[in-house]
């Protein structure tokens, strides 16, 4: 490919969403000598308001409008995401043109004095901005002072260390891709604690339509992966699911195809609400939407009212 063709790609400014868009680049660079792969950083709208909830100022969209916007305006070609933060639903004129291979997908306990979740003390402080992880935390720890915690990866870590928390929740992979491995004192895993849907995938979208970024991304996308996170976002997407909602999703493939589980939670009491099932790798979105209606069957339309 000659030198000239180039490719822009609009991202965040935090580390870990530089850190993304750094490795996105690298990999399209190793499958296109001499593609020129340009990141244009830029500031979201919940980027800039971080000290409300997510689910108080319009949830994860605010993460992705401003890109979108640079794709739509021709300053950018393609955009880069934690897959976790990514809406069900795309706007129209969007489109996701490749999933990564997916990293660690458990969330982390970090502390500084405590080991485990289960040696807190009684009445510990936790941080943790997710209503999924509050649900899952109140359900198996309902004496925790869950406190929201908003910020890039480093700006928790610090209040952590400052006193601010005995312990907070964030996602194994961000640790990992940022270095900072050492920090996770022990893993939140399935199938006890269930990680957002599609969590340590990175989504590399585009304009729909696209062919050109649609041929360019083809080599970095990774099919079990793609498989597994369009069940789990199925979920979500027949849950009308976002961060407001305490939703919970994860798949695995095994010998018999694709195995599923989700739950819907209530961060206030705790109460979670838990389904899974089993289906062909060649339908993920129909096993996503199986294991939904198994949720609402099971009470889940009460919780999500709310």
């Amino acid at each position: 490919m000659a030198a000239t063709h180039s490719l822009k790609i609009a991202t965040r400014q935090s580390a870990l969403a530089l850190w993304q868009a750094e490795h996105v680049a690298a990999r399209l660079r190793a499958a296109h000598p001499g593609l020129a792969v340009e990141l244009v950083p830029m500031t979201t709208r919940g980027d800039q308001i971080a000290d409300r909830p997510l689910a108080d100022i319009g949830g994860k969209g605010l993460f992705l409008k401003e890109l979108e916007v640079a794709m739509l305006e021709r300053r950018a070609d393609i955009a880069v995401h934690s897959f976790k933060d990514v809406p069900a639903e795309l706007d129209a004129g969007f489109a996701i043109g490749a999933v990564l291979e997916r990293a660690d997908p458990a969330d982390a306990f970090v502390s500084v004095h405590f080991a485990r979740l289960d040696t807190l003390p009684q009445n510990a402080k936790v941080g943790t901005s997710s209503l999924r992880r509050q649900a899952q935390l109140r359900a198996l720890r309902p004496d925790l002072r869950l406190t929201d915690l908003r910020g890039n990866v480093n700006t928790r870590l610090a209040k952590l260390d400052a006193g601010d928390y005995d312990a907070i929740v964030l996602a194994c992979a961000g640790l990992d891709r940022l270095g900072l491995a050492a920090r996770i004192r022990s893993r939140l895993q399935a199938p006890a604690w269930l990680p957002a849907a599609a969590q340590g995938a990175i989504a590399i979208e585009l304009r729909a339509g696209d062919a050109r970024s649609t041929e360019l991304l083809a080599p970095l996308n990774d099919p079990d992966t793609a498989r597994c996170v369009a069940a789990e976002r199925a979920v979500t997407r027949r849950l009308e699911g976002s961060c407001q909602v305490p939703i919970a999703a994860f798949c695995v493939e095994t010998e018999r195809g694709l195995h599923l589980s989700a739950l819907v939670g209530d961060a206030a009491t705790g109460k979670l609400i838990r389904a899974d099932a089993e289906g062909a790798r060649a339908a993920p979105e129909s096993l996503g939407r199986v294991v939904a209606e198994r949720l609402l069957t099971l009470g889940a339309g009460a919780l999500l009212a709310r």
